[in-house]
């Protein structure tokens, strides 16, 4: 779904993120960033379980599982 909104946008920070992200256009520019923030967020997410059940011997069971599958 998109959404037609006007914002008010400080230009050289645009600017700045689009140089960082690689990205043209306001449009382009601000979707990028926002995408960069959830996938931070989510690894953050990640970085902080401590997957205290994953044991060499249960990621051997998952490789077996997924290579059989």
């Amino acid at each position: 779904m998109k959404k037609r909104t006007n914002m008010n946008l400080d230009s050289a920070l645009v600017s700045q993120a689009a140089s960082v992200l690689g990205t043209k256009g306001t449009t382009q520019t601000v979707h990028a960033a926002m995408e960069e923030v959830v996938r931070r967020a989510h690894r953050k997410r990640l970085a902080a379980r401590d997957f205290a059940d994953l044991t060499p011997d249960a990621l051997a069971e998952l490789r077996r599982q997924r290579a059989t599958g």
